[in-house]
């Protein structure tokens, strides 16, 4: 099978050159035309002579996979369906908003945190994407020469694939790649402790921690992961570093009636993001099957809010989208999947 080159950086290009006798410069070469001109085919880099494509073609392909399914919703988003190397298709979602256009972008084929309100936490962990795989979805939508934004909340845990997830990341802010902006890109976790830590150290993206209970035990209840990264500690690690600049740290709290949308609830986030520059987002929960909570009401999620901005935690409600083709926070589960029986733990 040959390999795939979509996924590679500058050095590893470098690495291909000199192994298929190619001169120096093919690396750039072939940086520009996966990355800039969204070649597919790898005779068709015409700069390339004749004979050093067809020497190239017989161990490598371009790679990446085109979507199988596309959704649209009444308000515009859009769900694509890719399938993936380990099998089990994955869904990347298109949010137009104005000018801006996002792709929520998935990094792994199910999850293994088990997250009970959340479709892909029930299916389990199949398996990461690969870096090719991660950057072929924003190669691969209709958007592709329009996206202006990323955000890593698809399917799975960034920062449980974290070299794949850092080696797209890298593809899409270097110069030979994408050239964008990291103020371009947010990277969504519940907070896996040692990747964050280097995550906080060495990127410039933004950062969006998958809060949604103040409180140690009541989070544990509906995510499993609390247990090992208790979200205290992850908020304390948090302060260490400096959001008051271009990169920005914010906090996702899905709610939930009668769960985690009382005064008490606001007041335990007000304690525990005192003093820490950082903003709120609360996010209606999207009802899934065999799940018994509800919707928090939207006036009382208004009421939440007001509470938190009355406090000095920025808020704001997160406008919902793509619910109506199951697009929405934590409704991505692929196509034709069997739930797991034990939501993923």
């Amino acid at each position: 099978m040959k390999k795939w080159l979509l996924g590679k950086s500058l050095d590893e290009l470098k690495e291909v050159a000199v192994n298929m006798s190619l001169p120096a410069f093919s690396a750039k070469q072939l940086a520009e035309w996966l990355y800039k001109k969204n070649c597919k085919d790898v005779l068709q880099m015409t700069n390339l002579s004749k004979v050093n494509r067809e020497v190239l073609s017989e161990q490598f392909t371009v790679g990446g996979f085109t979507p199988e399914k596309v959704t649209i919703s009444s308000d515009g988003t859009k769900k694509y369906l890719f399938p993936s190397i380990c099998g089990t298709p994955v869904e990347a979602v298109m949010i137009p908003d104005d000018d801006r256009a996002t792709l929520c972008v998935s990094s792994q084929a199910g999850c293994k945190m088990g997250c009970k309100f959340c479709m892909t936490g029930r299916i389990g962990f199949k398996g990461n994407l690969t870096t090719g795989e991660i950057i072929s979805q924003f190669l691969n939508v209709e958007e592709s020469d329009k996206l202006t934004n990323a955000v890593f909340m698809g399917m799975g845990e960034p920062l449980d694939n974290f070299k794949a997830v850092t080696e797209a990341i890298e593809i899409l802010t270097a110069d030979w790649g994408f050239a964008w902006s990291p103020k371009r890109i947010t990277v969504s976790s519940i907070g896996v402790h040692q990747p964050l830590m280097e995550f906080l150290e060495k990127s410039k993206c933004h950062l969006a921690i998958s809060l949604h209970n103040p409180f140690d035990q009541e989070r544990l209840e509906f995510m499993p992961m609390q247990k090992a990264w208790p979200i205290s500690e992850t908020v304390e690690m948090i302060r260490r570093f400096d959001f008051t600049g271009q990169r920005r740290v914010s906090f996702e709290y899905i709610m939930f009636d009668g769960w985690n949308d009382s005064k008490r609830h606001a007041d335990g986030l007000i304690r525990m993001l005192k003093g820490l520059e950082c903003r709120v987002n609360l996010i209606r929960f999207h009802q899934i099957p065999d799940f018994p909570f509800r919707p928090t009401p939207v006036g009382k999620i208004e009421l939440f809010r007001d509470r938190l901005n009355k406090a000095g935690l920025i808020s704001t409600i997160r406008a919902s989208r793509g619910e109506d083709i199951m697009a929405a926070c934590g409704m991505l589960s692929g196509k034709n999947l069997k739930l797991s029986g034990n939501n993923g733990e």
